[in-house]
């Protein structure tokens, strides 16, 4: 099956882009044949930030997204990235741009659609 994450959500202040990411990684765990597809819009563009610093104990966003990037794909819209000032050479490894175009493809060939 195939799922499509959206998330919008800043990655710390608020839980829905950690909650959208743990249950993507519950998924996966669940679903060997599971395909997920996690695209960032708005603030949460933040959460594939390389280099993320969190307290001991604290989630930290970037390496939730490590193990969805080993099956799957994790996309940022273009867009939101440079009204946020993210450049592409500030994301993690694996994570990378990507378009409305895309989102839109992406929604068309999911078998589910989440949004966070």
């Amino acid at each position: 099956m195939k799922y499509l994450f959206i998330l919008n959500d800043p990655p710390y202040g608020t839980e829905r882009s950690y909650n959208g990411l743990r249950l993507a990684d519950k998924l996966m765990k669940t679903d060997e044949a599971a395909a997920v597809t996690v695209f960032l819009m708005a603030d949460a563009v933040g959460c594939a930030k390389a280099g993320q610093k969190t307290p001991d104990g604290f989630y930290n966003l970037e390496r939730m997204l490590k193990p969805i990037l080993r099956k799957g794909e994790v996309l940022l819209c273009g867009t939101c990235m440079d009204a946020r000032g993210l450049a592409e050479s500030e994301l993690m490894e694996g994570a990378r741009r990507s378009s409305m175009v895309e989102l839109t493809e992406r929604t068309m060939a999911a078998d589910k659609v989440l949004v966070f």
